[in-house]
């Protein structure tokens, strides 16, 4: 049955070496890490999309992916839309199978590429949500720095907010990253590419006040990560986004806040202060302006209702 496929939790996102579709799909997770440097939580994303598709081959008999065809690749797309999986989550299981396929073309594993064909659906472009600045200083404020805990939380949010990282980088910051007299963080981006970013006055005291009073506290091991969780270790990205749900749940903000939340109100306030596009576009460590232009949108929206509230003629 389809749908015994879709009723499993997948627990474990490393695929087992084996023979067959199993080996094709390790081979191209390895060649992921070691050749293109990817991150482990990019590859954990491969592994997932991956992982799924080779339980529905399983289920349909499919032991080896140069039996897959283009057929076989939309029975699989229509199980996804008969499970009412979004547009731009199907777009992601597109582009996983389509490196991957691509990588065994490539590397003469397949006869015929049956990706060739396939088209991704059409997503919907969703301006990227960001906090008002009351907002803003009510989630920042929530922590209670008085513990050793909050005191944590608080920096999490504003090293966040004052950088623009994502959350896996910022689950990755070292001791040795940190250089306080410039006030500057070594941060090992996407693709492994190293970038610095800054922070203000208010964070590297944050970050002092945490180090000197929290993290020792806190500390059970040598353990040269920034961020540790209640038991000494690494703090993971995960375990950061709970801790912002949590944060959350203590303010009067409705509205769902992630990690990435705080990276496009970085992005979005900066713009709106006037910074330019392409110093935003290295702050954030994108590979592209045009990943960054979507945040003048904001700003352009921003723009508009001034605007309209404001100019005589546009209420008329």
């Amino acid at each position: 049955m389809i749908g015994f496929f879709f009723t499993q939790t997948i627990v474990c996102y490393i695929i087992k070496i084996g023979g067959g579709m199993e080996s094709q799909i390790n081979e191209f997770i390895e060649y992921l890490r070691y050749e293109k440097n990817y991150s482990e939580y990019t590859i954990k994303n491969y592994n997932i999309d991956l992982e799924q598709f080779s339980l529905f081959c399983k289920e349909q008999n499919i032991k080896n992916l140069s039996n897959v065809d283009y057929q076989f690749i939309r029975k699989y797309l229509n199980v996804l839309y008969e499970k009412n999986y979004a547009s731009k989550t199907i777009c992601r299981h597109i582009s996983s199978l389509r490196r991957l396929f691509d990588y065994l073309e490539k590397n003469k594993k397949i006869n015929d590429n049956p990706m060739i064909l396939v088209s991704n659906p059409k997503v919907e472009k969703r301006l990227p949500k960001y906090l008002n600045y009351s907002d803003l200083d009510l989630l920042l404020n929530t922590p209670d720095k008085n513990t050793v805990l909050g005191l944590r939380d608080a920096l999490i949010l504003e090293l966040l907010y004052s950088t623009g990282i994502r959350v896996s980088e910022l689950s990755n910051i070292k001791l040795k990253d940190i250089n306080f007299s410039e006030r500057e963080i070594i941060i090992l981006g996407k693709g492994k590419k190293e970038r610095i970013v800054i922070f203000g006055h208010v964070c590297k005291n944050l970050l002092n006040e945490y180090i000197n009073n929290s993290r020792n506290k806190l500390l059970k091991n040598n353990n040269e990560y920034l961020l540790l969780n209640k038991n000494g270790n690494k703090l993971s990205p995960r375990g950061i986004e709970l801790i912002i749900e949590k944060t959350l749940q203590k303010t009067s903000i409705k509205y769902k806040i992630s990690p990435h939340t705080l990276r496009h109100t970085f992005a979005t306030h900066l713009l709106d202060a006037g910074a330019d596009l392409m110093s935003v576009k290295e702050l954030l460590g994108h590979d592209s302006l045009s990943t960054t232009s979507i945040y003048t949108h904001l700003s352009n929206e921003k723009l508009r209702q001034v605007y309209l509230n404001a100019h005589p003629r546009a209420r008329r």
